[in-house]
């Protein structure tokens, strides 16, 4: 067992100082969990920021006026007037978001009792500033007009007091959100890939039959591949959440580092299980990196991280509860939001144990059957 066990950390070694001289998946591992990680949390297009809009003031009255004044940054850029000729060439050169056409005698009309229309042109391909920015402009457009007929502004008192309490993220910061997320998907990625990286590599230099005529079992290679590769991964989601989520994105972890630390262990089990049984499958780089593409969408997409996982159909749910992102999903934000502890987050603990094991268990007869087709 001692022999067994300094045979797993010798190599453990040896697959860091192989990590260490490729510089550039290096590289990439910082990037990605340092500016990667900001810049997908800084940039989710959670809510309208300087969305570029127009106005075609055909009316010239104090509504229409009043109406142009009500929008302005940060929300959106201060309306462009612009004529009706230009309105088309405007939004076709990508100019425009939003333009909006006030027609004639508006004031007129809206004073009348009668119900003119505002046409609101949206550039559909920003989808996320269509969506949002459509239902800003009605309602600060409707909010205008009514407080210009009433000639006063006024607040309706509702006959119900709803009052809202907003938990675990009192602002609303999407940024939290979106950090958490990306660092968990960066977690996935990463240790598959180094995995995986590391035993094509061998494979490519012509190392692993090295390491068969040595006396070594196929467990101590895997093992080997497995905490070094996880470790490095550890050891830069560590720094990553206290660098980049509490230090650069200020979001408050309000429960404890080292459960979550424990858990992201655990999915580490499991994933660079997966890692290794996809790099005895790939024949190359190339091969691998195809692979990735069909493994990590659904693991990303349906684990519960980018939609909730009650809004999946039936099936969809049951089949990725056998995902270890699913438990590190739903554990991640227990623990870093809601502030749970061991109590109430072991189920998922016990879930990804659980993967982890089937996973390294079907990757460790893999690799054997690899090993033994190359000895013979």
């Amino acid at each position: 067992m001692q022999r067994s066990l300094a045979n797993v950390f010798n190599l453990g070694v040896k697959e860091l100082r192989s990590l260490w001289r490729d510089r550039l998946l290096l590289l990439f591992v910082i990037w990605a969990f340092s500016g990667a990680l900001y810049t997908a949390a800084k940039g989710a297009p959670d809510r309208l920021h300087r969305a570029p809009m127009a106005v075609v003031d055909e009316d010239q009255s104090t509504l229409s006026q009043r109406i142009v004044n009500a929008f302005y940054p940060p929300t959106f850029m201060k309306p462009s007037p612009i004529g009706l000729p230009d309105m088309d060439p405007g939004m076709d050169a990508g100019r425009y978001t939003f333009v909006m056409d006030i027609p004639p005698d508006f004031q007129r009309d809206v004073l009348a009792g009668k119900s003119p229309s505002i046409q609101l042109n949206v550039d559909a391909t920003q989808m996320s500033q269509a969506f949002l920015g459509s239902g800003y402009i009605q309602s600060i457009a409707l909010g205008e007009i009514a407080e210009f007929v009433q000639r006063e502004r006024s607040v309706s008192t509702p006959a119900l007091d709803l009052a809202m309490r907003m938990r675990f993220n009192p602002a609303l910061d999407n940024t939290w959100f979106m950090g958490v997320m990306e660092l968990i998907n960066n977690v996935t990625m990463l240790s598959i890939i180094l995995t995986g990286a590391a035993l094509i590599r061998e494979r490519e230099h012509g190392t692993i039959e090295h390491l068969l005529v040595l006396p070594l079992k196929p467990v101590e290679i895997m093992l080997a591949k497995v905490w070094a590769m996880g470790a490095v991964v550890l050891l830069a989601t560590g720094l990553a959440v206290h660098f980049v989520l509490r230090g650069a994105l200020a979001m408050p972890v309000t429960g404890s580092i080292g459960l979550f630390m424990a858990g992201c262990a655990l999915h580490l089990f499991a994933t660079t299980s997966m890692g290794i049984y996809l790099g005895t499958v790939a024949r190359s780089m190339p091969q691998l990196g195809l692979l990735m593409i069909l493994v990590l969408l659904p693991l990303e997409m349906l684990s519960g991280g980018m939609t909730p996982s009650e809004s999946m159909p039936e099936v969809v749910r049951f089949i990725m509860l056998g995902a270890p992102t699913t438990h590190f999903v739903s554990f991640a934000q227990a623990i870093l939001y809601r502030g749970a502890d061991l109590s109430i987050v072991w189920p998922q603990f016990a879930a990804i144990a659980l993967i982890g094991a089937v996973f390294f268990t079907g990757s460790l007869r893999r690799f054997r059957a690899a090993v033994g087709r190359m000895q013979s």
